[in-house]
């Protein structure tokens, strides 16, 4: 049986399957969907959880042995079985297809994977569960449905968000689910429930924080170099992390790239990547003190804090913000020492 993401609700109220498989490369879709079966699992008595981590150097005699067991502290349990890279092999598919000839009856088995290609969805083992139990797969949302999913994201927190508050939250997650539920989280606790419009998102951001990311950008498109500094200050004291600040810089930059490489067409492009007709001078300012170069270059400095802020490189995180900032900002291409 196959359904989707937002299917599944309803139909866990009606009864539980001995087999799910949850795949596809939407995280929080797939982590949502497998949070969910768990907890109608524990509510109808599945107390026990056995977690298998899927590797290279991994057994499925391990699995075929607990599979086959009882259960030492409960009459129902889950074989929570997680496949990120999609590929069971010849040992796995063998050992799922046998199972699943002869599944128990105190045992729910929970199968979460990444990607499956078409070989195999049409593998006997996926066949088997399909026939069986239930498969979900995650797929990310396309713009075309994004303000719709945001939409009733809303809802389920009880908010009802005028038009601009979903275009607000569409522009700047770029398609990522788990960006988006998290905006509406914060606009959540800022606002609360009930009616929501752009004015009182606006307004209780702004009372949360004497300057928001989203100003930043703002001020480093205008070309306010002392601004973007005084602000980069005042998100400093307030502890934001650079994390947060690069991510939001760098979908901007990534969008001037773009234009910088054809200049004909720039406020098209602009305007279909979801830019609103206010904001159009602040990149048009900015693509006339800059270049494709300078702009891939500034690109470049985002991804080398963004492994900073994560670990991977070596340098300070909030230093290299700051100058990437005002080389934005001012539109030279380096700094003089």
């Amino acid at each position: 049986m196959n359904v989707r993401p937002d299917q599944l609700k309803s139909v866990l109220k009606k009864q539980l399957y001995p087999v799910y498989l949850v795949s596809g490369d939407e995280p929080l879709q797939a982590m949502e969907t497998t949070d969910l079966i768990r907890s109608s699992c524990r509510e109808q008595g599945y107390a026990e959880r056995e977690i298998f981590e899927v590797d290279a150097s991994f057994e499925w005699q391990d699995f075929n042995d607990e599979a086959a067991s009882m259960s030492l502290f409960s009459s129902q349990r889950i074989l929570d079985v997680r496949i990120p890279s999609g590929k069971f092999g010849k040992q796995g598919s063998q050992a799922i297809k046998q199972y699943l000839d002869n599944p128990a009856e105190d045992t729910v088995v929970l199968i979460t994977t990444g990607k499956l290609d078409k070989s195999a969805k049409n593998s006997a083992w996926f066949k088997a569960i399909d026939k069986l139990g239930m498969v979900i797969q995650c797929w990310p949302v396309d713009s075309g449905h994004l303000a719709a999913w945001v939409r009733q994201r809303f809802e389920e927190r009880g908010m009802k968000p005028d038009n601009a508050v979903v275009d607000y939250v569409c522009q700047n997650v770029e398609g990522n689910l788990l960006a988006a539920a998290q905006e509406i989280e914060k606009i959540y606790l800022f606002v609360g429930p009930g009616d929501i419009t752009f004015e009182n998102v606006s307004e209780a951001i702004t009372e949360n924080s004497r300057f928001s990311v989203f100003e930043l950008v703002d001020t480093a498109l205008k070309g306010d170099a002392p601004r973007v500094i005084k602000i980069l200050n005042s998100l400093d004291a307030e502890g934001v992390e650079p994390l947060a600040m690069i991510w939001a810089l760098a979908k901007e930059i990534r969008l001037l790239c773009l234009a910088a490489a054809d200049p004909s067409s720039a406020e098209y492009m602009l305007s279909r990547s979801g830019v609103w007709s206010n904001r159009m001078p602040l990149f048009k300012a900015c693509l006339s003190r800059h270049t494709e170069k300078t702009l891939r270059s500034l690109l470049q400095r985002c991804m080398k804090i963004e492994g900073i802020s994560k670990g991977f490189e070596e340098g300070n995180a909030r230093d290299e913000l700051r100058m990437l900032s005002f080389l934005l900002a001012s539109g030279r291409t380096r700094i003089r020492r």
